[in-house]
């Protein structure tokens, strides 16, 4: 006996659902088979571009950073000797 809520979750009757995860697992899996991929090198893929991803916002971060202080050498001065020239008068 099934809880009929149950089944409703999962898409139809276990075993039914079961039948098509497996048809559809082993579909997907000659597809990447034929293509020469591999569960391990998928997720090898996955985690290597999520670390490029991660080092690529810290390096954004850094130009970012850079970006200012080689603006801050023109415009602090600038902004300096237009307070100092609006002091005097």
């Amino acid at each position: 006996m099934t809880v009929p809520g149950f089944e409703r979750w999962l898409g139809g009757s276990p075993l039914g659902v079961l039948a098509r995860l497996i048809f559809l697992s082993l579909l997907v899996g000659v597809i990447l088979a034929f293509l020469g991929l591999t569960p391990l090198g998928l997720v090898r893929h996955l985690l290597d571009s999520a670390q490029a991803l991660f080092h690529l916002g810290y390096d954004t971060i850094g130009d970012i950073g850079r970006y200012i202080l080689t603006g801050a050498v023109i415009v602090v001065p600038l902004w300096l000797l237009s307070r100092l020239m609006s002091a005097r008068r």
